[in-house]
């Protein structure tokens, strides 16, 4: 029988993949790759096709089992996968930096760079040169042997750590439940009592139950009218992880401390004089000091607003009998505000919003963009709400993506796009794009709310970006090689148009009447659009500046990061949460995501795709030559050029930071 791990001409046979496979699978590759490498390392005369292309053919093979391994681990985990996933990261951590401090591949990279020939390459093999080049050095292929070896073995330990921590945050939220009382239950609407039911049964247990999984966590500090049960369910929450949960069972402090450690030694050995400013050598910013000054300027912007916002909703709390809000408060008492200011509920909007529907607009959307269609077909998955979908342009398939919208039991919280398959010469694209929102329950289509509707169109922007790009150079194709603070232009930019009268009125329909989102709600929605939006500002730059000190400093102990994030809260935050509050132990983006010294991405990509939205807003939002434009400029050219030149080959200016503040009702003054 056919190994489905391997790569074979059709699409992944799921059914069949099993977390025994995997480690010979991967074995097999690694030691398959590295006879293969050592070959294409030994050559008088590179050119393109006997060094870069050779490399990419290999590496397109062993990225494809391992990204339907990684995929398998974090959507289906059992102790099986988590296992069989653990075995082989420290191998291939160890394959990878082998490649990156390989000096005969480095050597042979320079002299392609510096031949006759390097001139008559396209601008995209260029490029993947010059990355090549780039990564090598962060690599440390220029090291002396010892700290070759040092710089290899920090590597490995720190993807086993990055595992760990996930691990934990996952373990540690599954691990939590609260059988309700009916008393409890009160002021949760029907369809979130559903889902708690749900929840109950999946336990065997009877009744309702709180757990920490995001739409159970939202809907109890969003609406349950029991003060009590939003603080336990809050510290809970806030404490995953952490030495403060349950039995400490499941304690990050000590792999956030290694993890700092690791990281700055990294840099060191490197030459720099800390992790923050390796970390910028492949991005947009030039400087810590310019991300920091970036940060700290929005933030000054933002906290006058902020601070309105926080004196309403203790105005408004007082009313409601809540004379000391707390952070389990915030979230129950906006909820009532947004309702009386805006007469705005998002139980009433999640009517208008079957996922279905919302999905299918969604499509109809970037049809209209960028002149594709979308369809969906039948094809074996790992799970039955996850759906299989062609791309197609005047007939002829041009990527494709499976959706796995829904969240259940041993699935990683959260939302993201990754890659199945990149494009190439011989292969299409194929992204996976995963949510976790609300299931359907009983015989009832999910309903989202409007703030899942705007993470399903980051996700897919993200998808976009990958499966529409024309480039045949995997390493700069697609999301590849783009610099990680522009990686969100394309997911931030498809947001906007979650607010766009045109466009939801192509994704929504009351589950019971049929009927469009009225008139009226549309625009309370679009009133409501900034609410509150100096907190939710503020709150995103503290993360922001929290990753880039504790990453441009010397390594902190568990304590020293919790006296940086204090020192943080107290600059910028207007209300600190309590001490117990441990939100750094699940704070995955950093520990065990690509995100260190990198959070600010999201804000300064903002910068972009608010700048980008704007000509949409002037040459009309469903303008397809403008859609083509974006395609063309942004979306097909991945990471082939530099992410600046390519927004100013969209927008014919360099970006500027107007339309983020108007979009974010922080105008300047």
């Amino acid at each position: 029988m056919t190994n489905p791990l391997l790569p074979q001409q059709q699409l992944p046979a799921f059914s069949q993949i099993t977390p025994e496979l995997v480690v010979p699978t991967i074995e097999q590759l690694l030691s398959h790759n590295r006879e293969k490498i050592a070959a294409i390392a030994d050559q008088q005369q590179p050119t393109w096709q006997s060094l870069p292309a050779q490399l990419e053919e290999l590496d397109d093979t062993l990225s494809k089992a391992w990204s339907l391994v990684s995929h398998l681990n974090a959507v289906t985990n059992s102790p099986a996968w988590r296992d069989a996933y653990n075995q082989c990261l420290a191998k291939i951590s160890a394959y990878y930096t082998e490649i990156g401090q390989n000096s005969k591949l480095y050597q042979s990279y320079q002299q392609l760079a510096d031949s006759a020939d390097f001139e008559q390459l396209s601008t995209a093999q260029q490029q993947t040169i010059k990355n090549a080049l780039r990564d090598f050095k962060l690599s440390g292929v220029a090291l002396a042997d010892d700290k070759k070896q040092r710089f290899a073995d920090i590597e490995e330990r720190l993807s086993a750590l990055s595992a760990k921590f996930a691990d934990n945050l996952l373990d540690a939220t599954q691990a939590w439940h609260k059988p309700l009382t009916d008393t409890e239950l009160q002021g949760l609407p029907e369809a979130h009592q559903g889902l708690l039911a749900q929840l109950a049964q999946q336990r065997g247990l009877t009744g309702h139950v709180a757990t920490l999984d995001i739409p159970a966590y939202l809907a109890v500090m969003t609406y349950a009218n029991d003060r009590a049960l939003r603080q336990e369910v809050y510290t809970a929450y806030v404490t995953r992880a952490s030495e403060l949960s349950a039995d400490g069972k499941f304690d990050n402090s000590a792999f956030m401390a290694e993890i700092l450690s690791l990281r700055y030694e990294q840099a060191q050995l490197l030459g720099y004089d800390n992790y923050a400013q390796l970390s910028l050598v492949p991005k947009m910013a030039s400087s810590v000091d310019v991300v920091m000054q970036f940060l700290q300027e929005l933030a000054q912007r933002a906290k006058p607003a902020a601070q309105q916002d926080l004196a309403e909703l203790r105005e408004f709390a007082a009313t409601l009998g809540i004379n000391d809000l707390q952070p389990w408060d915030t979230s129950y008492v906006s909820e009532k505000l947004k309702q009386q200011k805006h007469n705005l509920s998002q139980e009433v909007l999640r009517a208008y919003f079957p996922a279905p529907m919302v999905i299918d607009g969604l499509f109809k959307i970037a049809e209209r963009l960028y002149g594709v269609d979308i369809r969906a077909q039948q094809v074996d998955v790992w799970a039955e709400d996850v759906t299989y979908y062609t791309i197609s342009e005047q007939g002829k398939t041009i990527a494709s993506f499976y959706l796995d919208p829904y969240a259940r039991a041993n699935k990683r919280g959260g939302a993201w796009m990754s890659n199945c398959q990149s494009r190439r010469a011989t292969q299409l694209p194929i992204a996976f794009l995963t949510c976790n929102f609300n299931p359907p329950v009983g015989d009832k289509p999910a309903l989202l709310t409007h703030d899942e509707v705007i993470t399903l169109f980051h996700e897919f922007g993200h998808g976009l970006h990958h499966m529409l790009t024309e480039v045949d150079v995997t390493a700069v194709g697609g999301i590849h090689g783009v610099a990680w603070d522009a990686v969100e232009l394309p997911s931030q930019f498809m947001e906007h148009w979650c607010w766009e009268e045109q466009a939801l009125a192509l994704m929504t329909q009351h589950i019971e009447t049929g009927e469009a989102l009225p008139k009226v709600l549309l625009d309370n929605l679009l009133a409501a659009k900034n609410f509150q939006s100096g907190l939710q500002t503020l709150r995103q730059l503290e993360f922001a500046l929290f990753d880039l000190r504790i990453h441009s400093q010397a390594p902190l102990t568990a304590q020293g990061i919790q006296e940086t994030l204090n020192a943080v809260r107290n600059e910028v935050s207007v209300m600190s949460p309590p001490a117990f509050n441990r939100f750094q132990h699940s704070f995955s983006h950093i520990f065990a995501g690509g995100y260190a010294a990198g959070y600010y991405s999201y804000k300064w990509a903002e910068v972009l795709s608010s700048d980008a939205f704007s000509r949409f807003e002037q040459e009309g939002i469903f303008n397809r030559e403008t859609g083509l434009s974006f395609r063309q400029n942004v979306l097909a050219k991945g990471g082939s050029q530099p992410a600046l030149e390519l927004f100013v080959a969209f927008r014919g200016r360099e970006p500027n930071i107007d339309a983020l503040l108007r979009h974010s009702g922080l105008e300047k003054a």
